[in-house]
């Protein structure tokens, strides 16, 4: 292992799900599967992708980020956009492959139904956007945080500092929730970072981002970079310049703060309302949150200006987004995830760029399975029959959503008793058993194993603070159950979409 000794000025701070896409792409269709000979037409050539993801970033976290505000004034954001799972692996998992994690086989953060080690012996590293550009010529980057259970030197297959297929560079963390004092895999090698200010993990990923960039635009080579950050993960580090940031700030007392649901399930019901203790908690937890996202936000920021020093910004979308959202408060529970609610699964996502309307907001029903065909049409790659999403890149360049999908599905299995987990849930966070949810524009319906359900009519209750599944006549709760089965077992493009839209 080598001890880094150079040191380097701060410049940047950790990425928020940013993906840079480049615009004028054509060619394709709506189902995402262009030929190999796709590509963006523009002066720019085929489009670069600068995919920047956050971890545990909810929705209430965007309003403290100035870079990002001005993403969407710039763009299009998508206010109906959910994860596959509230939990890091299964999410980034389908974020990869395109693919949900009954399709992935990633349910949870380790073995046997989840975690690195499960998404790499199903073979899922083959065939990922990273493969696929890189096949049709793109120099690609993955920096940051990959699946939870990867070590930067451990041994995979029996070679050690194990680098997945697809990507021509590499700068990986394992444990990079604190933000210092870790190793990265920098292309084979093992490089550890310290606790100087210059070590903070979100600037040096923006610092190699930034020269990644400037080195592809060099070379005139399209190029993917990928900057997926701990932040604002806990244990919530912000860097040190931001860590007296938002003195007195208070978690938001949004209507399901420090409530439950009426005909709440088992795992939720009967739960003690948050005393001043937990109360004041929550509050130094969200301010860290906000602070650790500042980071985030000025590396967004620095990128956007060397995409445009490097000469590449008219051809470069960004876009932003995260893994999953977070409760905090919200339904009586101390912070966490991994819940089928608003809270925990709907993230933001917004692209800007070239081609792309701005200040445009869009309520088509999309997921994270649909990232990764969308990189690969706007790239000109090959997306294959078995992924279950759908590009997004007829929508960014203006389309219609009158024919986009209806329902999405969630999965997730539980409770999490994994105590190597860093998302284990703590006492009091919610920790609910396995679930499948359906979710539309205006409900969502969860079907558990142990046989409870809900469903929250968002038009009319947006808080999802009202049962009323007990209130549904039986045949209306037969069809949600055929819908949400037909979703939970369907298969690569063709049957997804079809799923997706129930007549």
């Amino acid at each position: 292992m080598m001890r880094r000794t150079r040191r380097y000025a701060t410049l940047g701070a950790l990425a928020v799900a940013a993906l840079v896409v480049a615009a004028g792409c054509t060619g394709g269709t709506l189902s995402g599967r262009p030929s190999p000979s796709a590509s963006a037409s523009g002066s720019g050539g085929r489009p670069n992708v600068v995919f920047v993801l956050t971890d545990d970033l909810s929705t209430n976290l965007a309003r403290y980020m100035p870079h990002v505000r001005a993403l969407q004034n710039a763009g299009m954001s998508f206010d109906d956009y959910s994860v596959t799972d509230s939990l890091c692996c299964p999410s980034r998992s389908s974020i990869f492959t395109g693919q949900y994690p009954h399709d992935t086989g990633v349910y949870t953060n380790s073995a046997p139904d989840g975690g690195f080690r499960v998404f790499h012996a199903g073979g899922k590293e083959q065939d990922t956007f990273a493969t696929s550009l890189r096949a049709a010529g793109y120099r690609t980057a993955m920096m940051g945080k990959y699946l939870n259970g990867y070590q930067p030197g451990g041994p995979v297959d029996g070679t050690s500092d194990y680098v997945p297929p697809g990507w021509s560079e590499w700068d990986v963390a394992g444990n990079g929730y604190g933000e210092f004092d870790y190793d990265l895999n920098e292309n084979h090698r093992i490089v550890h970072y310290g606790h100087e200010p210059s070590d903070y993990l979100t600037d040096v990923v923006s610092r190699k981002g930034q020269d990644f960039i400037k080195a592809s635009a060099g070379a005139k080579k399209p190029f993917l970079l990928e900057i997926a950050t701990f932040a604002p993960h806990g244990p919530y580090t912000p860097a040190p310049r931001d860590a007296h940031r938002f003195p007195g700030l208070r978690a938001p007392r949004d209507p399901a703060w420090n409530t439950t649901p009426s005909a709440a399930p088992a795992w939720l019901a009967h739960r003690p309302a948050l005393n001043p203790a937990k109360t004041a908690k929550i509050d130094r937890a969200f301010r860290k949150r906000v602070q650790s996202v500042r980071a985030v936000d000025k590396m967004i920021g620095d990128l956007r200006s060397t995409l445009s020093a490097a000469g590449v910004a008219r051809n470069t979308v960004i876009v932003f987004s995260s893994d999953n959202g977070y409760h905090m408060g919200e339904y009586r529970l101390m912070p966490g995830k991994q819940t089928a609610f608003d809270t925990d699964v709907r993230v933001p996502l917004v692209a800007a760029g070239p081609g792309i309307p701005a200040g445009r907001t869009s309520n088509a029903v999309v997921s994270n399975i649909d990232l990764c065909p969308t990189f690969e049409q706007l790239g000109g790659g090959v997306t294959p029959s078995s992924v279950d999403g759908h590009s997004l890149v007829p929508m960014l360049h203006g389309g219609s959503a009158a024919h986009w999908r209806t329902m999405t599905l969630v999965e997730h299995h539980g409770p999490d008793a994994d105590r190597t987990d860093p998302d284990l849930p703590p006492r009091g966070s919610g920790n609910p058993p396995s679930y499948q949810a359906l979710r539309t524009a205006t409900a969502t319906f969860v079907r558990y194993d142990d046989g409870a359900v809900e469903y929250y009519d968002r038009t009319r209750d947006p808080d999802e603070l009202h049962n009323v599944a007990g209130r549904l006549p039986a045949s209306t709760l037969a069809t949600l159950k055929a819908e949400t089965a037909a979703l939970h077992n369907c298969h690569g493009a063709d049957q997804c979409w079809s799923a997706g839209h129930p007549s």
